[in-house]
């Protein structure tokens, strides 16, 4: 993401995962584990949804861990249509955070869908998600899961990969919001930092 970026790498449950780790200038405030798009279609950690994600939590003040998936870039095993994925996000955060430190999780397209899987398999135990922000979420082709009411969801009103109706039609029977960005298409090109905006926004007091 930047110069200060630390690479480096964790064993996960298929094996070493490659890590992105961005600290912000000051103490930082909790952690945020950030989830990259599709493995199969050209999703990494360095996706620039992915980044501008990062980048807006570290505005805000967490330490960032963004990390390749199973079989990419770096990490070891193969694609596992999209279960051992949600493993390879919770040992991550397992190996990320302190204990009592807030943790955020966020994810783009298919990393959303991970980051949602995630937090649900949390949301009982003493190591909750304290807030989810989702971008483009794989509603149309993955089982997202159910999301508490404080979280950020952002789509694009043209997003050419997953329809607005697809998202639309998983938020309604929870009543959850979400943010139409007008025009914006599924990877947010010319508004990412309309999309960063938005995530630091919703941390407003």
């Amino acid at each position: 993401m930047n110069a200060q970026t630390q690479r480096s790498q964790m064993v996960g449950p298929a094996g070493v995962l490659a890590l992105a780790v961005d600290e912000p200038a000051q103490p930082p405030c909790g952690v945020a584990v950030v989830c990259h798009p599709h493995p199969l279609h050209g999703g990494t950690l360095d996706n620039k949804v992915a980044q501008t994600l990062a980048r807006a939590f570290v505005q805000l003040g967490y330490r960032v861990v963004r990390f390749n998936f199973r079989g990419v870039g770096g990490s070891e095993g193969q694609w596992d249509e999209g279960r051992g994925e949600v493993d390879d996000a919770l040992a991550v955060i397992a190996a990320h955070r302190q204990a009592g430190q807030p943790l955020v999780l966020a994810g783009f397209s298919f990393g959303a869908y991970v980051a949602s899987q995630a937090a649900h398999r949390l949301k009982d135990t003493p190591h909750a998600v304290q807030r989810l922000v989702l971008v483009g979420p794989a509603t149309s082709n993955f089982d997202v899961a159910p999301v508490a009411a404080n979280t950020l969801v952002i789509h694009g009103e043209a997003d050419e990969v997953v329809p607005l109706s697809a998202t639309l039609d998983w938020a309604r029977p929870q009543v959850q919001p979400v943010v139409v960005v007008p025009g914006v298409g599924h990877f947010f090109h010319g508004q990412l930092a309309l999309l960063k905006s938005l995530v630091v926004a919703a941390w407003q007091p």
